[in-house]
């Protein structure tokens, strides 16, 4: 008997999707009464991004979402994986909430819901209200109730309708960008801000999977990403300067989520900077979550660095290799072997590829656009990586594109484009791109495409 496509391709009932971020797609940041975020505060300063650049239009989708999702349905998407603006519900980060900015997102559910698409939402991806910045933001202890409680709001709200939640996006990227290197909002740059705010997301996520699991039976989980370290050579201290790079970027977001502790390397890669974790924090932190998401994009090759402080270690560029135009290594390996080793290291939970995608050049106008050839091999590849994982015994569940439209990418303003659909920024017209087309027909055919 022949295998059908879910045996040739994926596994039967694998979730495929795509995925994009509030601040970078919506526009309109503050309509209908929305309250000022980070990243509007952040833009909106002289020299923090490129050209000039906001997020004050983007995409528009706070306007063309209607059409926006009959769009992904034309493309054939299960799934949209989208982000809340924490300040559009609830302008001042606590207390009183927006109904016209939670009508939104009510609205943006109803609509996939009757086009067959799975809603599948996430509380944080770096939009902190600039009301609670202004109060502390993630450097106070109090972030982990504020968050439970816009968490419950939401989850009174849609998590009748929502089956898959994540509370956090990439918690290292909000502390490495945002407080130690200040390239991402709110722009500190701080080795002891950085590691308290490490601490206070963490126990933000496990506050708000406790008020999950008071007032809803859908599944919650944590976004991470992940890049796999590589030793740049067999010294011994860039064997270990690479144990300390994947304890800073991947370890610390997921021992204490999954086995109830910090890397071992951390406080002595902070020292005096590295914060006072209690009891009581650890056992916040580690709430049994239902899935994990993972962002890969590249690898790390990473070499001791003396002369870096707190991070002593940097990463060596691989001469000769792909590049994108973030200047990110196109290395697939990394992505099989980050997915089979989170198994070994954390057991079956399930996973989901929760982002993945490239950015190339592509020109402002569609009628202008290539064949994307460079992008479709990048998804094939990767694609197959995610599939050799699934044999080696993976619980691999679903893949989501990053991103189905081209979009606002933070620092780099409009200069970089990751979608698989191209926006014209001028006209806000949407064109598919020939990766849009690849990506149709690997959906349609549950990746039995990919081998052939």
């Amino acid at each position: 008997m022949s295998e059908g496509p879910a045996q040739v391709g994926f596994p039967a009932g694998f979730l495929w999707g795509a995925a994009t971020a509030a601040y970078q797609v919506e526009g309109s940041p503050l309509a209908d009464g929305a309250g000022e975020s980070i990243w509007h505060r952040f833009s909106h300063t002289a020299g923090m991004v490129r050209d000039g650049d906001t997020g004050d239009v983007a995409c528009d989708h706070y306007r063309l979402v209607e059409s926006d999702v009959r769009l992904m349905r034309s493309l054939g998407l299960q799934a949209y994986r989208f982000s809340i603006a924490w300040g559009r519900v609830m302008p001042a980060g606590t207390g009183a909430v927006n109904q016209r900015g939670l009508d939104f997102y009510r609205r943006l559910v109803d609509l996939l819901l009757e086009n067959g698409i799975q809603p599948c939402a996430t509380l944080y991806h770096w939009d902190l209200p600039a009301a609670l910045d202004d109060r502390g933001g993630w450097l106070k202890r109090d972030v982990a109730e504020w968050f439970a409680d816009y968490a419950a709001v939401m989850l009174r709200a849609l998590g009748d309708r929502v089956p898959m939640w994540a509370t956090l996006n990439e918690p290292w990227v909000v502390a490495d960008g945002g407080y130690l290197n200040g390239v991402l909002a709110p722009g500190h740059r701080s080795a002891a801000e950085a590691a308290l705010a490490s601490l206070n997301l963490m126990r933000a996520h496990g506050a708000a999977v406790l008020a999950h699991r008071a007032l809803c039976r859908q599944r919650v989980g944590l976004v991470v990403n992940l890049e796999p370290k590589y030793p740049a050579s067999q010294a011994p201290e860039d064997l270990a300067a690479t144990a300390r790079s994947d304890a800073y970027m991947n370890r610390q977001y997921l021992d204490p989520v999954l086995l109830g502790s910090f890397p071992a390397e951390l406080p002595a890669l902070f020292g005096d900077a590295w914060p006072a974790v209690t009891a009581a924090d650890l056992a916040l932190i580690r709430q049994p979550i239902d899935f994990l998401g993972i962002n890969y994009y590249t690898r790390g090759v990473m070499r001791h660095d003396p002369a870096g402080r707190p991070l002593d270690f940097t990463r060596v560029p691989q001469a000769g290799a792909e590049h994108t135009e973030l200047d990110w290594e196109v290395y697939p390996q990394g992505l099989t072997d980050t997915l089979v080793g989170v198994k070994q290291r954390y057991g079956d939970i399930p996973l989901y590829i929760t982002e993945n995608g490239a950015a190339f050049a592509d020109p402002p106008r569609a009628e202008e656009l290539g064949p994307d050839t460079r992008r479709v091999d990048y998804l094939r590849r990767h694609l197959l990586a995610a599939r050799a994982a699934i044999a080696a015994g993976v619980d691999l569940r679903g893949y989501f594109v990053w991103s189905l439209l081209d979009n606002f990418e933070w620092s780099h303003g409009y200069s970089k484009r990751f979608g698989i659909v191209h926006v014209d920024y001028a006209t806000q017209s949407r064109t598919p791109k020939a990766s849009a087309a690849f990506y149709a027909e690997v959906i349609r055919s549950n990746g039995a495409s990919l081998l052939s």
